[in-house]
């Protein structure tokens, strides 16, 4: 098979999607921001496309010779116009599939912008040229690490989630699907839900984590209020704050309640369970 391009390939996602390409054989071009982290990340990976979705140019220059792309687009207020514009330098050079990474929820027009972003790039997708696979991830485990280190310290951690039950997903599982998704026939068109083996609220979470730990680790329930003023310390700009508070409520609201088999269906085994995940983290979660 010929060179398949990963876009976002340092996140969790590409970065293990880049590894189960390459355990399948398939030559792998990583399209990256920051060579350095990526030299990091990608593990001796030398075929690297450096450049950013802001710059038409180095997209279009990641995609020759390219016949099968997995898009990945962070969230950024521009994420449409990076999208769409990467599909369009795709059919320039004539892709033969794209497979996009989206989210559970996606749907232009929704009131949730992730959503909405998400729902109009998986529109133009459709309406292109290029046969497209579309992936709706449930919500990914791995975000449980942007708490590593309040967990680490405290033994605690905060979120705005409520008694939300979350069919959450190890990253692994994503990219295990999207590998399958773009290296085997009868997908182009299909739109894939993939999510983990159980619905879990966060506190099942903290009692899953206190196990595998082997120390108490508690979820606090915070209001929306007191999580935007910890993402803004966190660093986080207001309008990635305020979207990913909203996307709290959505979940409160049970977008991910539900569990399906694709998973199983696409890679022949079941999806990691938390404590596998939390295993897999290990390091990153005991206690300093």
């Amino acid at each position: 098979m010929a060179t398949v391009l990963v876009t976002g390939a340092t996140g969790n996602v590409g970065s293990r999607a880049v590894d189960e390409l390459r355990d399948r054989g398939i030559p792998v071009r990583a399209f990256v921001r920051d060579p350095e982290r990526a030299a990091a990340v990608l593990g001796g990976l030398t075929d690297l496309a450096h450049g950013d979705f802001a710059r038409v140019d180095s997209v279009r220059r990641a995609m020759d010779g390219i016949e099968r792309v997995l898009l990945i687009c962070g969230n950024d207020p521009r994420q449409v116009e990076f999208g769409t514009a990467a599909i369009d330098a795709a059919a320039r050079a004539g892709v033969r599939r794209i497979v996009l990474l989206s989210t559970i929820g996606a749907e232009a027009g929704s009131p949730t912008v992730f959503f909405d972003q998400h729902g109009r790039i998986e529109e133009y997708l459709h309406g292109s040229r290029i046969p497209g696979v579309v992936l709706r991830s449930s919500h990914l485990m791995s975000n449980l690490l942007g708490s590593a280190a309040t967990i680490r310290q405290a033994g605690r951690f905060f979120l705005p989630a409520g008694d939300a039950r979350i069919a959450m997903i190890d990253p692994r599982d994503v990219a295990a699907a999207a590998a399958a998704a773009l290296t085997t026939d009868g997908h182009d068109g299909r739109t894939h839900v993939l999510t983990g083996p159980e619905a879990l609220t966060y506190g099942d979470v903290a009692r899953r984590l206190s196990g595998v730990v082997g120390r108490p680790i508690e979820f606090v329930d915070v209001p929306d209020e007191a999580a935007l003023a910890g993402l803004a310390r966190a660093g986080l700009s207001p309008w990635l704050a305020e979207q990913v508070v909203a996307v709290f409520g959505a979940l409160r609201d049970g977008v991910n309640a539900s569990t399906t088999d694709t998973v199983r269906e696409l890679t022949g085994r079941e999806p990691r369970d938390i404590e596998d995940f939390v295993r897999w983290s290990a390091p990153l979660l005991q206690s300093d």
